[in-house]
């Protein structure tokens, strides 16, 4: 099947996501967990939007990062639990060449928003332990908003050329997908054509995305811990980094699997890993935080938490600046 896509034609066939190896047979009772993850991170995920936005007294900088946060995850789940679900139930694995491209640009989009926003988190936490007496004034809503939009800037910056290139290759190699949605080191792997730029502007894109957002999250919490330990009082140190438990989580969450892969990758090759693996780790980097953040958050933030019991249970509270 070859499927000729340039830029003065269209794509005549579909590509064919996969579900997960060796257990079509139990695919419907596979989507019970996954439609009961895709429910809770959809209500964990509106509830800390909508409580953020609504109370004033939440617009503070730490919580107007979280509320993007919630964004990003919300929006990276949207383009990946129904392709999953529609595989599950309908055994429904065509997607078109358009549907799949635009799946790919929002997922990566997504995932480097996200990736973003931790940074500005680990930012602001270092901000807030280091120089507590000049937060406010410097985490003031217009950085807050500049900040936004250099991250919109940043993502579409360099994720637009990824579809835009994907359109001049030919694909004929396979239309078979190795995972449940569109993914851009899947679809060049199917491509017959010279996949060169595509791979070198691919690599870029993650290491001055991800790859430099972890680097900087990780000098940013070494600053923090050189803080830290200046503190004098046992009780005045942990109090410091109980401040950052939320956050810590969240950075677990998002990088663990993708370092895992690369570790994977590294010491046994791509030949010798299972597919499973490849599907496993896809699922944890792509599902789990986004149902995960929102719980954490809810837990170790007694302000968040406060906020959504005063859904049903209305209480009057005042945050101030808080940090």
């Amino acid at each position: 099947m070859m499927l000729y896509v340039n830029n003065n034609t269209s794509a005549i066939s579909t590509f064919l996501v996969t579900g997960i190896p060796g257990l079509e047979g139990v695919h419907v009772w596979i989507s019970i967990p996954f439609c009961v993850m895709f429910f809770t991170t959809l209500v964990g995920n509106m509830s800390i939007m909508t409580v953020i936005l609504q109370e004033q007294t939440l617009h503070a900088p730490m919580y107007l990062f979280l509320a993007m946060l919630a964004a990003s995850d919300l929006g990276l789940s949207l383009f990946t639990f129904p392709t999953m679900l529609r595989i599950f139930w309908l055994d429904a694995r065509e997607l078109t060449f358009s549907v799949c491209f635009t799946q790919m640009f929002f997922i990566h989009s997504f995932q480097d928003f996200e990736s973003a926003v931790i940074l500005a988190m680990a930012f602001d936490r270092y901000v807030a332990i280091s120089h507590p007496l000049h937060y406010c004034s410097i985490f003031t809503n217009s950085v807050i908003a500049r900040i936004g939009l250099a991250i919109v800037v940043r993502t579409l910056t360099l994720q637009v050329p990824l579809p835009i290139l994907l359109r001049r290759l030919c694909f004929c190699n396979s239309n078979v997908l190795s995972h449940s949605y569109c993914l851009h080191p899947d679809l060049i792997k199917l491509s017959c054509s010279n996949t060169e730029i595509n791979s070198i502007f691919g690599l870029f894109v993650v290491l001055s995305t991800m790859g430099l957002d972890f680097v900087l999250i990780i000098l940013s919490y070494f600053l923090i811990l050189k803080t830290v330990l200046t503190i004098a009082s046992h009780g005045g140190r942990l109090k410091a980094l109980n401040t950052c438990i939320s956050h810590l989580c969240a950075v677990i969450l998002f990088f663990t699997p993708m370092i895992c892969l690369l570790s994977m990758i590294h010491r046994f090759g791509k030949k010798k890993l299972p597919a499973q693996v490849y599907m496993l780790l896809s699922y944890l980097h792509f599902l789990i935080p986004p149902m995960l953040n929102p719980i954490v958050y809810s837990v170790k933030t007694k302000e968040i938490r406060a906020r959504i019991l005063k859904l049903v249970y209305p209480k009057k509270t005042s945050l101030g600046c808080t940090f």
